[in-house]
């Protein structure tokens, strides 16, 4: 059961879409202080963190210009986020707390307002998951390569983009069921617990530093080393086995009758 109007809904979605852009834009204010930028840096990551992510999903969507332009709140609310990052120092710890939380309920927040705005544009579930997924975490994206970081969506710090996808997933499923409202709820909650759990208990998806070759040859190259022109040869040859029950092992180390013994 719903328990929002449509007007209540879009009304809920405009206030979670303020809430992650002055979220992201203090996430982005603070990165800025750590690499020691002015007053006009400050703004312009802000500005990128805050705002990019919803700009590139209204472009995308292409359902007439993007919000951030035409509502007169969104920049503000950026810009707030931004100073308040420049004139308010929080000590490490605070920080360290506050960044989690403040992520997590970026990438929910974001996550349903991509969702609702592909549905109100008129196109389908799976452009509603990518486009939740890309309005959580487009800005961050946008941010690290501005500020030549690998991006994090990339991976390699915890869940980060799995997050998004199944906040936007969830999301998808509950407005079929016409629980839009609880999955609003249900999102923001699922994506605090997995950050929390990301964050805190080292959740993440597999990498491949682990991964090695399984062949030979593919052993042999990944450590540099140069192969000799019989090394290469025996490589090629069909059929090759090892170990006692090898035709060519047999051939080979038998007699010189070219029979094989049984």
């Amino acid at each position: 059961m719903n328990l929002l109007s449509v007007e209540g809904l879009a009304s809920v979605t405009n206030v979670l879409d303020l809430a992650g852009v002055f979220a992201s834009a203090l996430l982005g204010g603070s990165l800025a202080r750590t690499m020691d930028f002015d007053l006009f840096g400050f703004l312009v990551v802000g500005f990128v963190s805050g705002l990019g992510g919803g700009m590139l999903r209204d472009t995308l969507l292409q359902n007439g210009p993007p919000v951030a332009l035409v509502d007169p709140l969104y920049a503000p609310v950026a810009v707030a986020g931004a100073l308040i990052a420049f004139f308010v120092s929080f000590s490490e710890l605070t920080w360290d707390r506050l960044f989690t939380v403040l992520d997590a309920a970026v990438i929910g927040f974001w996550s349903v307002v991509g969702v609702q705005r592909t549905f109100d544009a008129g196109l389908e579930w799976p452009a509603a998951i990518i486009m939740g997924t890309i309005t959580a975490v487009g800005g961050g994206a946008m941010r690290d390569l501005l500020l030549r970081r690998v991006p994090a969506v990339f991976g390699g710090n915890a869940l980060y983009a799995t997050v998004a996808v199944a906040a936007s997933a969830v999301m998808v499923i509950a407005s079929h069921l016409g629980s839009a409202s609880i999955g609003i709820i249900a999102a923001i909650v699922l994506s605090l617990g997995l950050r929390w759990g990301a964050v805190r208990r080292g959740w993440g998806l597999p990498n491949g530093r682990d991964w090695q070759p399984k062949s030979t040859l593919g052993a042999l190259l990944q450590r540099g080393r140069r192969l000799r022109p019989d090394a290469i040869r025996l490589l090629r040859r069909p059929g090759r086995r090892t170990g006692a029950g090898s035709v060519h092992h047999e051939n080979e180390s038998g007699g010189g009758d070219g029979r094989t013994d049984i």
